[in-house]
C-alpha cells in the first residue's frame, strides 16, 4: 500500500530526480547514471512503474496525445484536461447537469426502470463532477418528476413513508410493484 501512495505521488507531483551537490561551485545538479547506488536505481524503477500504470491504462487512440509529455505529471494533467475539462469546461458542465436534474420528468409512456436508469445517470455526472445530491432529494425529486397518472401513487407514498428514511431502492421498488399492477 505504501507503495502505491508512493506512484501516486510520482504521478501528481513530479518524479524522482536525482541530485548531488557539487561543493566547489555549491551546486546542486542531476546525477549520470554510472553514479546511481541501489536506493537510486530503486527510485528510478518507481518512476518507471508510474509512467507504466499511466500508459497501460489509456486506450490506444489517446497514447498519441500524450506521447510527447515529458512525465508522469505531464501525462496525468493531460489526462485529466481531456477527461475532465478545464475550470471552464467543468462549470459549464455542472450548470448543464444541474438543469437537466432539475427540469428531469418521468414521460408518460416510460417505464419506471427506464426512468431510473437515467436519473442515476445524471446524479451520478453530478456526482463525478463534485456536485453531490443528498439522497432524501432524489426521493422528492423522483416523486415530483412523476407525470399525472401517478398522482394518487404519488400521494400514498408521501403520506405511508418516512421520506427522510425511504431509500431510493425502496421507492424503485415500490413504484415497479405499483407500475405492474397498473
Amino acid at each position: 500500500m505504501a507503495e502505491d501512495s508512493e506512484l501516486w505521488d510520482i504521478i501528481c507531483d513530479q518524479p524522482f530526480v536525482l541530485m548531488k551537490t557539487i561543493r566547489e561551485l555549491a551546486v546542486t545538479v542531476p546525477k549520470t547514471r554510472k553514479e546511481y547506488n541501489d536506493a537510486d536505481h530503486k527510485a528510478i524503477e518507481k518512476n518507471f512503474r508510474a509512467n507504466n500504470i499511466l500508459v497501460c491504462g489509456i486506450r490506444p487512440d489517446e497514447y498519441n496525445m500524450i506521447s510527447a509529455c515529458q512525465s508522469d505529471n505531464e501525462i496525468w494533467e493531460a489526462l485529466q484536461t481531456t477527461h475532465e475539462g478545464t475550470t471552464q469546461v467543468k462549470h459549464s458542465k455542472i450548470d448543464m447537469l444541474t438543469n437537466e436534474y432539475e427540469l428531469f420528468r418521468m414521460k408518460n409512456d416510460e417505464s419506471i426502470q427506464d426512468m431510473h436508469t437515467l436519473f442515476t445517470s445524471i446524479i451520478n455526472e453530478l456526482h463525478y463532477v463534485g456536485e453531490i445530491i443528498p439522497s432524501n432529494k432524489f426521493i422528492m425529486k423522483i416523486l415530483s418528476a412523476l407525470p399525472s397518472s401517478w398522482e394518487s401513487k404519488v400521494n400514498t407514498i408521501t403520506e405511508a413513508k418516512d421520506l427522510q428514511r425511504l431509500t431510493i431502492d425502496e421507492l424503485i421498488g415500490t413504484m415497479k410493484t405499483y407500475e405492474m399492477k397498473k
